[in-house]
């Protein structure tokens, strides 16, 4: 910008430089901007150096991130000045504050075309310029025809048809139909003649759009491309302006072979043989060397070569030396060359004669696996799993195992998925595949979909050989004191189906087999204690006659879930105690599964339906994401005929020989291998199968009959629970539109559980999947609308407390119809407290504006980890932790009554470990965990709750840690789950520590939580 002599601009400038904080800033960027208002009222009074000068003001205060809301007219204006100085300022600060559907745009078209069409170039260049970065269907239609000319004449200098060309091509991009393909194919070939390297670079970008969109009208072009590399490989008249560390023109070198990419095959063979003269020298003359900038523009036009050999399906001998080369590649330190070895390597998967030279270089591709940045790690997993095949698959899939324990969650996932495809595709034997498995399931259970541990179950039901084995393997897991749900799962199917063959071995009699299973009841929830009572009434089965002890035990836990709560708990409790009791009878009821018939594994078609991501679909994708926001939006996926999908409950196997019997009473399929249930009137459209579907959100398999209202895929909903809003109440809610179901029991199972449903009304559903890890969470909202017409205005804001930090990605303002915009969350547990954050969301449907305010699941239990302390740790730490504030114990009144057991599970669901038998007092639990934050960091918490067997409504509790705020809020949070109430209801506020806080008020005490502290456990 050319400021000399004016002297006003250079004092505003200094002033604003001078301004020691933002609000001293904000202060003189007003008065400035209110002296230019004034000025510009008084329009006529001001010459044309004072206008300038105030329109440059705000050209800069714009610069500084300020609205500027008025003064367009007047710097619009200022392009039809006849001085260079007066056009110069209008022509950029228009380009700078208006968009292309300004309506003073329209005033200007007229002045800029006949700048455009004129004789003085600086003028030209300075039209040129603006009409490119604004673009626009206005100027498209208006100007492209004057572009052309001017781009294409004879008489006009290389500076101004260079920016003619990207002026055009901007006109192209927001109008295809500005350029005639039929009268601008030739123009276009003799354009690529040019000498002029500028105007060629130009040309060269033209043709890349022009050719995306119709490689057939430009079949001329082809050869002038070859010729232009030809000339730059042998640095022809290449001008020294135009080299780049001895490179000559790379960026001419890339748009040109990227225009190459587009035409499918080049017939002619001289001209063939032409281009692969010209990518084989570039291949063997590229090496890194020390100079990053050189680095950067050799290895540019290196990778986009390797992408022109792959496209035209090369010979195998430079394929190979493709792959040679990338070998070099992915062992240097740089990560962006690194990176761009193992994308460029994973393209080359697709060609197959070369699959085998990409193994040699399997180790360091290992090694990359556990590189620092993430999105090299990602590459290198891709290309692992797209070179697997039979020879290779034990080491890869060992790899990845390991790999699992220490990976981040953003990709365990996909790593459990991937093994679990390549183990079932290139098992050399079923008896390795059910290790690989086993291992997964154990290493990262929570990331484990159903549809593993299904088809590890066919696998064995279907070959005989495999039972034992499996069945001891199963038993070698569930000898560990801490598994995951999954593994209980699987394992207790397993022994079920077949513990019968492990008799004669030690240690799996039935009664050792039920005692082993019984043990891990309480540390699971409710939608797999349908398969234990399944278990528990194969191994009764399997000992006829029966011992009369192991018949008491197991009849005796039928004879408790027979007044459960929970339907199908209690409907296979009456079912199990009334078969048990028909003696021999019962081996032809409870006979072992039939096979399965051999289908198609849905995990070897979610392989089949993988793609490799190229690096040209990658930049699609992130302009895409970067047009839009960070949400990414992926639009519903239903049938043709457009019937609405019935979400199908996932149910575990049945052990029943029965199979007619299940089906009808459960509504089991074995369709496509795996077992889903059918319900016999389709449930709502507009369920979470839909919203969490492309993300594969797991739930516990569900085998819960409930009412059609209570079905959610992910989360059970809590029956009865106390109505406590789960809608913080901000003024008068006015929303017409009501939410679908309780939303406070919703948000109370999303505490004990990472995935499921918060809030879903008629227009929209908002589903969350939560990933923790010490003190950080991720949290990933999914909102779907549920309705044929977009909803509009969407805003979404992160109300947190003090103690969280909070990063939530852009939520695009409109959602399309039948879509899902998956919005992540980033947590940061600062330090301990029991507040918790809310979400203000709000959007428009129709007439309807609605708005809610919901608690997000982010409670102090999410940074909690269960650990196992022994009376040798517990004890000394118990003691060393004295008195308050470090020690602090409380009688807590009002507590629902319940068994001991029950009491032991609804601590293990919120991550608190009891350790049974710890106490003396077998009417006292002792629970420890670990709480993480920024603050405290690793912080060993130990609990003890005391009960009186003759009043079960009280009970001492006494908590003790290292800190004493945690000491306090995790006393509080305890006795809050103990009675019952809402532990964000709330406004976020740090709770100081005190030493002895009275207990709840009698009115919190009325309603009854029985039903909640059910729906928990």
């Amino acid at each position: 910008m050319a400021l000399s002599g004016m002297r006003g601009l250079s004092v505003f400038i200094s002033d604003i430089r001078n301004c020691p904080n933002k609000e001293q800033e904000r202060l003189r960027v007003d008065k400035e901007l209110g002296n230019v208002r004034t000025r510009f009222k008084n329009e006529k009074g001001l010459s044309p150096y004072e206008k300038k000068k105030y329109v440059w003001k705000m050209l800069y205060i714009y610069m500084l991130g300020y609205d500027v809301d008025f003064g367009h007219m007047e710097a619009v204006s200022l392009i039809s000045a006849p001085k260079y100085p007066e056009k110069q300022v209008g022509y950029i600060v228009t380009a700078c504050l208006l968009n292309e559907n300004h309506d003073f745009l329209r005033l200007a078209i007229n002045t800029v075309r006949n700048d455009i069409i004129g004789r003085n170039e600086t003028f030209q260049c300075l039209a040129l310029t603006m009409v490119g970065n604004i673009g626009g269907r206005d100027f498209a239609e208006s100007l492209a025809p004057d572009v052309q000319k001017l781009l294409i004449s004879s008489s006009a200098r290389p500076l101004v048809r260079k920016k003619a060309a990207l002026c055009l091509l901007r006109l192209y991009r927001k109008n295809p139909d500005v350029v005639n393909v039929d009268g601008w194919a030739d123009r276009m070939a003799q354009l690529l003649d040019e000498r002029d390297l500028g105007v060629l670079t130009s040309s060269m970008s033209l043709l890349v759009a022009l050719v995306s969109n119709n490689h057939e009208a430009y079949w001329s072009c082809l050869p002038k491309c070859v010729k232009t590399l030809e000339r730059l490989a042998r640095n022809q008249d290449v001008p020294q302006e135009y080299t780049y560390y001895g490179i000559p023109s790379p960026w001419l070198q890339v748009k040109t072979m990227r225009a190459l990419q587009y035409f499918p095959t080049i017939e002619d063979p001289n001209t063939r043989r032409s281009l692969f003269e010209v990518l084989q020298r570039i291949l063997m003359g590229t090496d890194v060397v020390k100079n990053v900038n050189k680095n950067n523009a050799s290895h540019a036009v290196l990778f986009e070569a390797l992408a022109l050999v792959m496209h035209l399906d090369a010979e195998k001998e430079m394929m190979s030396q493709c792959v040679a080369l990338l070998g070099k590649f992915i062992a240097v330190r740089e990560p962006n060359i690194r990176y761009l070895g193992l994308e460029n390597m994973s393209r080359m998967l697709l060609v197959t004669d070369v699959q085998d030279i990409i193994k040699r270089h399997q180790a360091q591709i290992i090694t990359s696996l556990k590189d620092p940045d993430i999105s090299i790690r990602r590459r290198a997993l891709d290309l692992l799993y797209g070179m697997c095949d039979v020879t290779n698959a034990k080491d890869i899939v060992e790899e990845i195992l390991q790999y699992l324990s220490t990976a981040e969650f953003a990709m365990r996932e996909e790593l459990s998925l991937k093994a679990a495809i390549l183990a079932e595709k290139f098992a050399p034997d079923l008896s390795w595949y059910v290790d690989v498995i086993l291992q997964l399931i154990d290493k990262a259970g929570d990331f484990v979909s159903d549809d593993i541990w299904f088809r590890v179950v066919q696998f064995v039901t279907n070959n005989e050989d495999l039972q034992p084995y499996a069945a001891a393997k199963a038993r070698e897991y569930l000898d560990k004191p801490a598994i995951h749900e999954t593994m209980v799962k699987v394992s207790a199917y397993l022994i079920g189906e077949f513990g019968h063959l492990l008799a004669r071995r030690p240690g799996c009699s039935p009664k050792e087999l039920f005692s082993i299973i019984h043990e891990k009841l309480p540390t699971v929830s409710s939608s797999t204690i349908p398969i234990l009572l399944s278990t528990y009434a194969k191994l009764l089965m399997h000992t006829q006659p029966p011992e009369p002890e192991l018949q008491n035990l197991v009849w005796a836990i039928f004879n408790k879930y027979e007044s459960c709560i929970d339907a199908e708990i209690q409907q296979r409790a009456v079912e199990y105690f009334a078969l048990s009791r028909k003696g021999a009878a019962l081996m032809d009821i409870l006979a072992e599964m039939p096979k399965f018939p051999e289908r198609q594994s849905s995990l070897i078609k979610k392989a089949e339906d993988i793609e490799v991501d190229t690096a040209e679909q990658s930049a699609i994708k992130l302009r895409a994401l970067q047009q839009t926001s960070n949400a990414l939006v992926v639009t519903d996926q239903r049938p043709a005929n457009g019937t609405p999908p019935v979400l199908g409950r996932v149910m575990v196997p049945s052990m029943s020989s029965n199979v007619d019997h299940h089906v009808a009473d459960q509504g089991l399929s074995q369709e496509n291998g795996t077992l889903t249930t059918v319900d016999p009137q389709p449930p709502s459209a507009d369920l979470l199968v839909d919203l969490l579907g492309p993300l594969a959100i797991e739930g516990p398999p569900s085998a819960d009959v409930q009412p059609q209202q209570n079905i959610v895929s992910g989360v059970e909903g809590v029956p009865n629970a106390v109505e406590a809003t789960a809608i913080v109440p901000v003024g008068e809610q006015t929303n017409s539109v009501q939410p679908i179901g309780s939303v406070a029991e919703r948000f109370q199972a999303l505490c004990v559980k990472d995935s499921g449903v918060l809030y879903e009304d008629p227009y929209i559903q908002i589903g969350i999947k939560a990933e923790w890890r010490a003190h950080q969470g991720r949290l990933v909202l999914f909102l779907g609308n549920k309705n044929t017409n977009p909803l509009l205005s969407v805003q979404a804001i992160i109300l947190p407390p003090s103690h969280l930090k909070l990063e939530l990605s852009l939520v695009p303002e409109t959602i399309p119809p039948r879509a899902q915009v998956q919005c992540p969350l980033e947590i940061v547990n600062l330090r301990p407290s029991r507040d918790v954050a809310v979400l203000d969301f709000s959007y428009k449907f129709g007439n309807d504006m609605v708005n809610c305010k919901l608690r997000l699941p982010a409670v102090l239990s999410k940074f909690l980890q269960p650990i196992p302390v022994s009376a040798e740790e517990f004890f000394p730490q118990w003691r060393s932790l004295s008195g308050p504030p470090l020690k602090l114990q409380e009688v807590v009144r009002g507590v629902k009554p319940m068994p001991l057991l029950d009491m032991a599970n609804l601590f293990n669901s919120l991550r608190l470990m009891v350790s049974p038998g710890l106490d003396p007092n077998p009417n006292n639990l002792v629970a420890s965990t670990t709480f993480y934050s920024e603050s405290t960091r690793a912080m060993l918490c130990l609990a003890r709750i005391e009960t009186d067997p003759a009043d079960r409504t009280q009970l001492r509790l006494t908590v003790a840690s290292g800190d004493p705020t945690l000491t306090f809020e995790l006393k509080e949070f305890i006795k809050e789950q103990l009675v019952s109430i809402p532990t964000a209801s709330r406004a976020p506020a740090p709770a100081p520590p005190a030493p002895q806080p009275t207990s709840p008020p009698a009115a919190a005490l009325t309603d009854d939580p029985g039903a909640l502290l059910a729906g928990l456990l």
